[in-house]
């Protein structure tokens, strides 16, 4: 029997790797690939497992877990650092360094759960602010080449919550992330409304750097957005579903509805997927499938209980999605279930996107 992937993912669901190998200094890659080659599934890099929904029979092949630490800062001129992390940083330590150094513009990722290998997967952003406003450059491993090499964010193909890593997954693990930060006392422009409210300030304006990064930690807990240690809500994922895309005319049927409809940079509407979620009848709390619970906090979170298992969410989340179908005419995305591989979800619920 291997390593159950049940005790390295935080829905605590998922049967045994065939091998499960942990990566901790940076040194020791070259000779962890060759370990990790073979078999006949690719290897899977795992993160804090945040994101990721295990097999209930487990993954046929090599499983490597990114453990490496480490953040360094480098000048790049009179206020601007590189800092440059291991990609098996937490993602919240990572914003705690920033603040704490006098550091702005991830500030508003805090309290995302994962780790800072794992952002630029997703694209993870929150309160309007997401990891690629700030890359420099990545550190990759690609397997059909056999090395490391290094990327600039043009060549990551960065979307809403998606990427290169997302679209093309198997191919490169990234091992370090590097972020240009500016030297400042305040936070970067507040561009999400809710998050302004909660500091009682104006869009565009600049608080205190700490004073900011506090707000979201506190705004995020009270919205049932973090990730709790304990309770009937610790076994998740953070939110199950991107915000759908949708038409003018949906967009004014839900503004008139009272419901909340997100413009991206490209001008993309999006309907918030956690409003459509209750509209639809799923209310907090309420049981989904065999074991699987809305959160207590939010539809858009689902939970994992005693008897859950990786089928039962699966079949959550196409209920959901169904529903929301049926009565919207919208689709809800979320990644799908491959046989005898991983499904992977969000780094974590971003604030501004239920």
């Amino acid at each position: 029997m291997g390593e159950l992937l049940a005790d390295h993912t935080t829905l605590r669901l998922g049967g045994p790797a065939d091998r499960f190998l942990t990566h901790t200094d940076p040194a020791a890659w070259p000779d962890l690939t060759h370990t990790a080659v073979g078999g006949d599934a690719a290897p899977f890099v795992l993160g804090g497992g945040s994101n990721t929904l295990a097999n209930d029979t487990g993954y046929p092949g090599t499983v490597i877990r990114m453990a490496t630490r480490g953040v360094t800062v480098r000048p790049l001129g009179s206020d601007l650092v590189e800092v440059v992390v291991q990609a098996g940083e937490p993602l919240g330590s990572l914003v705690a360094f920033t603040v704490a150094e006098g550091l702005s513009g991830i500030e508003y990722l805090g309290g995302i759960p994962g780790t800072t290998g794992a952002a630029p997967v997703q694209n993870t952003g929150a309160y309007g602010q997401q990891i690629s406003d700030t890359l420099t450059r990545l550190t990759v491993y690609d397997w059909n080449l056999g090395r490391a090499r290094e990327l600039r964010p043009a060549d990551c193909d960065f979307g809403y919550r998606t990427s290169r890593f997302k679209t093309q997954p198997g191919r490169l693990t990234i091992l370090n992330v590097g972020l240009r930060l500016a030297r400042h006392t305040c936070a970067s422009p507040i561009r999400y409304q809710h998050l302004a409210d909660a500091l009682a300030v104006r869009l565009g304006a600049r608080p205190p750097l700490a004073e900011a990064a506090q707000a979201v930690l506190a705004d995020r807990h009270n919205r049932g957005l973090s990730l709790p240690t304990c309770g009937p809500d610790a076994r998740q994922a953070g939110s199950v579903f991107l915000n759908p895309p949708i038409t003018h005319a949906q967009a004014t049927a839900i503004r008139a509805a009272g419901g909340p409809v997100h413009s991206s940079p490209n001008g993309t509407l999006r309907a918030s997927a956690g409003w459509l979620l209750e509209q639809t009848g799923f209310d907090p709390g309420i049981r989904v499938a065999p074991g699987v619970y809305c959160s207590q906090g939010r539809a858009l979170t689902l939970t994992a209980r005693d008897d859950a298992t990786a089928a039962s969410f699966t079949t959550a989340l196409e209920v959901l999605a169904d529903a929301v179908l049926t009565m919207h005419r919208i689709r809800l995305r979320s990644e799908p279930v491959q046989p005898n591989r991983m499904c992977l979800w969000r780094v974590g619920p971003g604030s501004g996107d239920g």
